[in-house]
């Protein structure tokens, strides 16, 4: 027995679909894209900065219990000449404290790698020292300024 195969010859035309993407459609991704990723730089600086001001919070808070202890054995906060810096060695200008103890290891520096400055009396409250990061621009008086006492 012999089988033979019949085509079917369909009488529509072919459509040719390109294939890939056009220039314009690869404009518009990219544009899109671009704008994503603005959008998440900006926002991955806004918690980067919002950290540093997190640091800074609990720099100013070990600092000041650190100060607070050294008044207690000292008698006294130090003076501006001695700064925190009487925190780690035992001051040897006046006023000389009471009694001494090492408090901290090292004082640490703000998030942008700038020493904290220490200012007694503060300038808002007389009766304690003012401790102040200048901040993300490394100058003293500015708008990113930070304080414990603001």
């Amino acid at each position: 027995m012999k089988t033979t195969t019949q085509r079917i010859q369909s009488n529509s035309p072919q459509r040719l679909l390109p294939s890939g993407f056009t220039l314009l459609e690869m404009v518009i991704v990219l544009g899109i894209i671009a704008m994503i990723m603005g959008g998440a730089i900006f926002t991955m600086k806004r918690i980067s900065d919002s950290g540093a001001v997190t640091v800074v919070g609990g720099d100013f808070s070990s600092i000041e219990n650190a100060l607070q202890s050294y008044k207690t054995n000292a008698g006294h906060y130090p003076s501006e000449q001695q700064g925190l810096n009487a925190l780690v060695e035992k001051p040897t200008n006046a006023p000389r404290p009471r009694r001494w103890i090492q408090i901290m290891d090292e004082v640490p520096s703000d998030p942008w790698n700038n020493e904290y400055i220490y200012k007694f009396p503060g300038s808002k409250d007389r009766s304690r020292p003012e401790l102040i990061s200048v901040g993300k621009d490394g100058l003293e008086g500015t708008e990113d300024d930070l304080s414990n006492q603001e």
